[in-house]
C-alpha cells in the first residue's frame, strides 16, 4: 500500500505542478478526479472518510458518464482544445523556436505530466482503490469503448515521452484552432460572445437538389477562402424555400474538418461586426460570417456596420473572413418612391448620393448567386431526387401527383416545401408499415 499512496501523493504533486495546461482538470470530470484522489489518498494515510470516498468516485462516475467519453479520450479532448499561452502563439508561428523558450520548455514539462494523467485511466482507479481500500466493496469501473481521437491516441502511443511530440500536438492546434474553436465548428453571436452551437445542422450539399451552378460556385469559393486564395462576399438572394440557407450551412458539413467554422450573426447584432471579425482575424482557420433573411427598412443603420466589413477600413481586410448572406430581396434597404429626390427637395443637397448608396449596397458583395422559384419540372425533380435519397417506393405518377396536391395546398413550389412533403410521406410509409 505504501508504494500506491507514494504513487498517488507524486502524482498530485505533480499535477499541482502544471504550468500551462491547469485548465484540462478544470470542468467536472477533472475535479472529481482530483477530489477522489485526494480521498483516496487521506484513505491510505489512515485519515480518511469511507463514505466521503465512496461518494468521491460516485461523483467522478456520475461526471464521466455525462460525458460519454473514456477517461484517456476526455483528457485529450481537453488537451486539444485548451486556450493557454502555449496553444495561442504556436497558431501564429510554424517554427517553435519562434516562441519564448520558457513557454516551450513548460508545454514540454506540462505534457509529461498529461501523459502521466493520461495512464492514470479508471482500470488504473480502481487498482488504486484495491491496494488502498481491499476490504471495501469495488466499485463498477468505468469504461467506454468509443474513442474520437483514436487516431491521436495511436500516434502518441509511439512515444515514451509525450515532450518529443510536441510538433505533432502544435501541428493540430494550427489546423483545429485552440479553444472553443477546437470544440465546436458553428457559433452563434450572442450578447458580445461567441456560443458554440454543439449540434449545428447536418444537412449535407449531395442532399440538396437542384441549383448545381449556384452550389458549385459557392464551393468553389469557400475552397478558395481555405486554401488562402482571395474569397469574396456572397449575397444568396432569391424565392423563400430555396434552399439558400440550407446551402451554406451544408459547407460546414463538408469542409468542417479542413478548417472551416460558421458563425451566425443575427441581423440584430450586426453593429457588433466589426468586433466579430477582429475576433477572428488572427486565428488559422477560416470563417463564414452567415447572415440569414438579410433586409434593412429605409431608417435602419444597421447596414453600416456591414458595409464597414464588406468594404474594409483602413487596416486590411483578413484573409480569413468571409461573409455570406441569403435575402429574399436583390435590393437589400427598401426604397420607396418618395425617396425619389424631387425638384423641389431640399431636406438634402446631396439626396441621389443618398438613393444610390442604398441601391447598390448589394453590389458590395463580390458575388450574387440568384436562386429563381422553381417551376413544375423542377418541383417534381426535387420531389423525385429525395425519394430516391429516401428509398421510397411509390409509383411516379401517384408520387407527382401527391406533391403537385401538397404545393397546392402548403406552401407553394420550392426545395423546402418538395422536403416537407417527402418527410411527411416518409413518416406516412412508416407507420403504415
Amino acid at each position: 500500500m505504501k508504494t500506491t499512496l507514494s504513487e498517488l501523493e507524486i502524482l498530485l504533486q505533480q499535477i499541482a505542478s502544471l504550468l500551462l495546461y491547469q485548465n484540462v482538470l478544470a470542468d467536472l470530470p477533472g475535479q472529481t478526479y482530483l477530489a477522489l484522489l485526494q480521498e483516496l489518498v487521506k484513505e491510505g494515510k489512515g485519515r480518511g472518510d469511507r463514505d466521503q470516498l465512496l461518494y468521491a468516485y460516485g461523483d467522478w462516475f456520475r461526471a464521466m458518464a455525462t460525458t460519454q467519453q473514456n477517461w484517456q479520450d476526455y483528457l485529450l479532448s481537453c488537451l486539444l482544445r485548451d486556450n493557454n499561452p502555449f496553444t495561442q502563439q504556436v497558431v501564429q508561428h510554424h517554427d517553435l523556436s519562434k516562441l519564448p523558450p520558457a513557454v516551450v520548455a513548460a508545454a514540454r514539462h506540462d505534457l509529461r505530466i498529461l501523459q502521466r494523467l493520461h495512464s492514470s485511466d479508471g482500470d488504473r482507479l480502481l487498482q488504486w482503490w484495491a491496494a488502498i481500500a481491499p476490504d471495501l466493496a469495488m466499485p463498477i469501473g468505468w469504461c467506454e469503448n468509443h474513442t474520437a481521437h483514436s487516431d491521436l491516441q495511436a500516434r502518441l502511443h509511439r512515444f515514451d515521452d509525450w515532450a518529443e511530440a510536441l510538433e505533432i500536438i502544435a501541428a493540430i492546434y494550427r489546423s483545429q484552432g485552440v479553444g472553443v474553436f477546437a470544440q465546436f465548428k458553428a457559433f452563434r453571436w450572442q450578447a458580445g460572445e461567441l456560443m458554440g452551437i454543439p449540434h449545428p445542422d447536418p444537412v449535407q450539399p449531395e442532399e440538396l437538389v437542384g441549383y448545381e451552378t449556384q452550389k458549385e460556385t459557392l464551393l468553389k469559393n469557400t475552397q478558395a477562402l481555405l486554401n488562402g486564395y482571395p474569397a469574396l462576399h456572397v449575397l444568396l438572394y432569391g424565392s423563400r424555400g430555396s434552399g439558400k440557407s440550407s446551402l451554406v450551412k451544408s459547407l460546414l458539413n463538408k469542409l468542417g474538418d479542413r478548417g472551416l467554422r460558421l458563425v451566425e450573426v443575427a441581423k440584430s447584432e450586426l453593429y457588433a461586426l466589426p468586433e466579430i471579425v477582429e475576433r477572428l482575424q488572427n486565428s488559422p482557420l477560416k470563417f463564414i460570417i452567415f447572415v440569414d433573411d438579410l433586409s434593412f427598412e429605409e431608417d435602419d443603420d444597421a447596414y453600416k456596420a456591414l458595409k464597414v466589413v464588406l468594404e474594409g477600413t483602413l487596416t486590411a481586410r483578413p484573409a480569413n473572413v468571409v461573409v455570406y448572406a441569403t435575402s429574399n430581396r436583390r435590393h437589400l434597404i427598401r426604397e420607396f418612391f418618395d425617396d425619389r429626390p424631387r425638384p423641389r427637395d431640399a431636406d438634402e443637397i446631396h439626396h441621389w448620393d443618398t438613393v444610390q448608396e442604398k441601391l447598390s449596397f448589394s453590389d458590395r458583395f463580390g458575388l450574387t448567386l440568384t436562386f429563381e422559384p422553381a417551376d413544375q419540372l423542377t418541383y417534381l425533380q426535387i420531389v423525385q431526387a429525395l425519394a430516391t435519397q429516401f428509398n421510397l417506393s411509390l409509383p411516379t405518377e401517384e408520387l407527382e401527383f401527391r406533391a403537385l396536391q401538397w404545393a397546392t395546398r402548403h406552401n407553394g413550389r420550392s426545395g423546402r416545401s418538395a422536403r416537407q412533403f417527402i418527410d411527411f410521406l416518409r413518416a406516412e410509409l412508416a407507420m403504415a408499415g
